[in-house]
């Protein structure tokens, strides 16, 4: 009795621990396929680094500039002019724009619509059967399907915090004007600040989110079952656990990144 209450109770850790082993084994499959020859992904990667761009590009360029212009902006404004010290705005952009809002908003927006689609997509095929067609006729999914767009979004991300850092600055330079500021204190302290630490680092950790999210969703995806609500159950969980392996990853990349960078933590 006490020994199947016992396995009931850590039932559902089994089944989070199962998962991250299978993902964690999808993930050096479709490294490894990336990596060895032949490469026949290159149209579907082209379709699917596009599909991306079309349905993300505006999202992410307008929340980061809205949600910069309101939240770091306008707030960050109230509490500088307090002790008179609006010229610092710009070195505290560095700070939530570069190495927090720019990437975590491009990997929650690249997350939320192109990677439920390749969810959907990849499920829908599962239901259909069509994967296993696909080994039949010794075709590899994880070359042919997962491997596009795992580097189809990376490049997306990546791509993205770029902009995204433009928009962020945008956002910045309106609440500054807005609040009286002029643009030459805004960008003398940003620039004391800024460090290519700080450039590659948000690239890399935006890069890195794209690669999760592909993960992710193409294992929940290929892994669907039951039918349409089973595609719908998949992609609800896709995106939840995409969003806690965000969090998660942000956490340890920061952490790791202040450790071994420790003058990044000053503001000038």
């Amino acid at each position: 009795m006490v020994r199947q209450i016992g396995q009931r109770a850590l039932r559902p850790a089994n089944g989070v621990f199962e998962q991250l082993g299978d993902i964690a084994i999808l993930t050096g499959k479709t490294v490894v396929s990336a990596i060895r020859p032949p490469y026949p992904y290159g149209g579907e990667l082209v379709a699917q680094f596009v599909f991306a761009v079309r349905i993300c590009w505006a999202p992410v360029l307008i929340t980061v500039l809205v949600a910069s212009y309101a939240t770091p902006g306008l707030q960050a404004a109230n509490f500088l002019i307090l002790f008179g010290a609006l010229d610092r705005m710009g070195g505290f952009f560095v700070l939530a724009v570069i190495r927090e809002f720019a990437p975590i908003f491009c990997g929650i927006i690249v997350a939320g619509a192109a990677g439920t689609a390749i969810t959907a997509d990849l499920g829908a095929r599962k239901i259909r059967e069509e994967l296993d067609a696909l080994q039949v006729l010794g075709v590899d999914p994880v070359k042919n399907l997962v491997v596009p767009r795992f580097l189809a979004l990376m490049l997306v991300t990546g791509l993205f915090d770029v902009f995204a850092i433009f928009a962020g600055l945008a956002g910045g330079l309106l609440a500054n004007a807005f609040n009286g500021g002029s643009t030459g204190p805004f960008f003398a302290t940003f620039l004391a600040n800024a460090d290519t630490t700080d450039l590659w680092g948000s690239v890399l950790k935006c890069t890195l989110y794209g690669a999760i999210t592909a993960i992710v969703c193409c294992y929940k995806g290929m892994s669907a079952s039951g039918g349409p609500a089973g595609v719908g159950r998949a992609v609800n969980e896709a995106i939840v656990m995409v969003f806690l392996s965000i969090g998660a990853f942000d956490f340890i990349f920061t952490q790791t990144l202040l450790a071994t960078h420790p003058e990044i933590n000053i503001i000038r």
